[in-house]
């Protein structure tokens, strides 16, 4: 099918608007996308005509909400190229699904002196809960650096690997340089050594196809803000070798089959990983969101997105003032760049605000990637499926407009 960016720019009602008079272009993706209609009329209609809790009841309601989140496993299941739906948590995000594995599985196969094996570029949410096993239980980070161009060599990951190395967690997608990471040749070298990997789909799984056994991978988190769908929502994909070695961590409602004064019966996999209430409403609705992406074919959102990046690429860099971090040339449509100057990042998000440009600015959760790049803060312009080359035009128009008043 051809994509038509007009007729998906139709489906998010937020992009009509208006930002201090200015037509809105929302270049804050990669912290969180907009939501379609399809996703804002599935959560209405949800909360309006067919919310109850899950599982445990057995009225009609109850049924009816159960039947669509679960529903909801199965859909990610497609999404993310597992062949057993039962591989799938629900849960509330990237963030969760990375704890399940420090505490599920990593608290439970390490031991002091045991090795995890981290890039520079990761995301907070990748870094700290390695952190509280270095603390708590003696297990040492191992850090990889990226080159000039902001690329991780798979080569320099595998020669980081020692009999003490336990996990190899890196992003697959940087949210700060845009870099893709050859994690394929990791996973499966990774695997034949015996060591799990835990691969961070936060951005990659929102800009390509992705399929989890051919990458080989033990763990993927994804997370459903990023992707249309609602904030507090989200899954990991666990593949059942390593579901089999993990203990849950979270006790609760649902998680259990049987609780008796001296002992416990966990339910099966992967209901004994989701613990208490879940977030139904947000979960229906990024089964929704994930439908939409894959009725869009995420074939073509990659094309359109790689054609955006181009632009971009080539509008940016005529800027000679502009300083952009990651220049890979297999990235995805994420700059994030500095001013020459004094000039700091909120001072120039606030310009780009003025003139409707939402972009981030800040250290974007990658305290590491900011040191080994030796900047304090960057802006970041992260482009999704429904941006166009004219709001290109339009960042690009905005940032002249800052050079002239700091330079």
């Amino acid at each position: 099918m051809t994509f038509d960016v007009a007729a998906v720019r139709a489906d998010f009602p937020i992009l009509a608007r208006e930002v201090n008079g200015k037509p809105l272009v929302y270049l804050d993706n990669g912290a969180s996308a907009q939501k379609p209609n399809v996703v804002i009329d599935a959560i209405n209609t949800a909360y309006a005509h067919e919310y109850a809790n899950v599982h445990r009841g057995l009225h009609y309601l109850s049924n009816v909400a159960t039947e669509k989140y679960e529903g909801v496993r199965g859909i990610i299941a497609r999404f993310l190229g597992a062949s057993d739906e039962n591989t799938i948590v629900l849960n509330s995000g990237t963030t969760e699904g990375i704890n399940t594995v420090a505490y599920g599985w990593a608290m439970e196969n390490m031991t002091a002196g045991d090795e995890i094996i981290l890039s520079v570029m990761e995301h907070h949410a990748n870094i700290v809960p390695w952190h509280f096993l270095r603390e708590r239980m003696g297990v040492k980070l191992v850090w990889v650096d990226v080159d000039s161009n902001g690329d991780l060599d798979p080569q320099k990951v595998l020669d980081a690997m020692t009999p003490r190395t336990k996990l190899i967690a890196i992003t697959h997608l940087s949210n700060v340089l845009g870099t893709v990471v050859d994690v394929k040749t990791i996973c499966h070298a990774a695997r034949e050594r015996g060591i799990a990997t835990m691969i961070d789909g936060s951005q990659a799984a929102v800009h390509m196809p992705v399929n989890v056994e051919d990458l080989g991978c033990d763990f993927y988190p994804i997370t459903g803000h990023k992707l249309y769908g609602p904030s507090g929502s989200g899954a990991i994909y666990i593949r059942a070798e390593r579901m089999a070695e993990m203990r849950p961590f979270l006790g609760g409602g649902d998680m259990i089959r049987e609780v008796h004064k001296d002992h416990v019966i966990y339910n099966d996999a992967p209901m004994k990983f989701e613990a208490g209430t879940p977030g139904i409403v947000q979960t229906i609705g990024l089964g929704v969101a994930l439908e939409y992406m894959m009725g869009l074919g995420m074939d073509n959102i990659a094309a359109h997105e790689r054609t955006l990046r181009d632009y971009a690429r080539a509008r940016l860099d005529g800027l000679n003032w502009l300083n952009v971090q990651g220049t890979s040339a297999d990235k995805a449509a994420i700059f994030s760049f500095t001013l020459d100057g004094a000039a700091h990042a909120h001072d120039i998000s606030t310009v780009l605000d003025k003139k409707g440009v939402a972009v981030r600015a800040g250290q974007h959760c990658t305290g590491p990637l900011m040191d080994h790049l030796g900047l304090s803060a960057t802006c970041r312009a992260s482009f999704a499926m429904y941006n166009t080359e004219a709001e290109v035009d339009a960042l690009v128009d905005a940032l002249e407009l800052c050079h002239k008043l700091f330079a």
